[in-house]
Formats: structure tokens, sequence, C-alpha cells
């Protein structure tokens, strides 16, 4: 399956905004964009054109696509399921992309980021529905229950990450029990329950052109 290999904190300096792709690191002072909050490379600190109204399109889907981890020609099939969806297009967008396994888990508190939470979910720590499934773009939905296996709670590795992020909030849309360190999808994901600060008319303006 391919993924992104490079510096993540490349991605966050090039969007100009944090996509919180390192976890605890970027709430510190060693976060790359606090450090250096201009684009990377030789131009990078050059002052920006007017972006063009594609260039915003653009800008915008890629903020989005980079938030949740997800790689273009997927990107665009989950366009074209929320374009067949009742509702808002764009919202629906951003639904299928939040209902994904890995930000689920992430969402849920059980990794300090998505990057973090695919890994764990492709390593097999965590079922749905009590099936264990190790596909990190899994689609949830309503009323299903994820939790980690009792094998791995017993892991030092994953007790600490569990610990760390056990006082993050949870959106509405989910319910978590942290002593059987297991959530469940209670309602479907409204706009104001969804963090990511982008207008995402701009990415149905592009992939409407």
């Amino acid at each position: 399956m391919a993924r992104y290999t490079e510096a993540a904190c490349r991605l966050c300096r090039r969007e100009g905004q944090k996509l919180f792709l390192k976890g605890d690191r970027c709430h510190t002072n060693k976060c790359a964009l606090d450090r250096r909050g201009y684009a990377p490379g030789q131009h990078g600190q050059a002052r920006n054109k007017k972006a063009s109204e594609y260039g915003k399109q653009l800008r915008t889907k890629q903020v989005a696509r980079r938030y949740y981890g997800v790689l273009e020609g997927q990107f665009r099939h989950y366009f074209e399921m929320a374009e067949k969806m009742p509702g808002v297009t764009g919202e629906n967008l951003l639904r299928l992309l939040e209902s994904r396994l890995d930000n689920v888990v992430y969402r849920l508190g059980f990794a300090s980021s998505r990057t973090q939470a695919r890994l764990m979910v492709t390593q097999g720590h965590f079922t749905v529905n009590g099936r264990k499934v190790n596909i990190p773009s899994y689609l949830l939905r309503l009323g299903d229950t994820v939790a980690m296996k009792e094998s791995s709670r017993a892991k030092d590795g994953l007790k600490a990450i569990l610990e760390a992020n056990a006082a993050r909030p949870v959106p509405k849309w989910l319910t978590v029990d942290r002593e059987a360190v297991s959530g469940q999808v209670a309602s479907v994901a409204a706009r104001e329950d969804i963090s990511l600060d982008i207008e995402e008319t701009l990415i149905v303006e592009l992939y409407s052109r």
C-alpha cells in the first residue's frame, strides 16, 4: 500500500497550519510550524503571490487529504461516494473521512496521532463489533463498536499511549469507555463536531471543474 514517507512536519509548513501529524509534539515548542512558520524549500520565505481561485481550491483539498493521511486516488473515491449520498456533498465527504477506523481510534484517544492509529490498526490491535479489523480505511457505521483487544491492553507501550491520551476530549458523535478501552459510533458527525478548519465547498468546486 502506497503511503507518504517524507518528513511529516514539512506538510504542515507547506499548508501553513497544524495538521497534528506528530501527536503531542504538535502541542509543544518543538512544533516545526511554530519554529519556522514558512513553507519548506529554497523559496519558502519568499513573499507569496495572491493565490488564484484554483490555488485556493487545491490547497484546501491538500489540507484535508493530508490531515486524514489519505492519498489522492482514495480521496477522489471518497468524494465520488459523497456525491452519491443524500445531503451536502462537502459535509458528506468529511463525514466519510471521519468514519475511517484509524481516525476513530485517534478521536477516541487510543492513539496520539492518526499515523500512530493507522499503525496500531494495521498491527491488529483493534476489533470492530468483536471481529478483528486491520484495515485503517475501514468505514464505520452508526452503532459500530471499536475496542482494543484484551491481549493488546496488557502491552506496556500501548498502556503508555492510552494513559497519555486519556484526558483528550472525545467528539459528541462518539462515546468512549476508558476502562474497557472501547468506543461506539453513537450518532452521525455534525459539521460543527469536525475540527478541521477548512471550507469544504472549495473541494467540491475543485472536483466539479
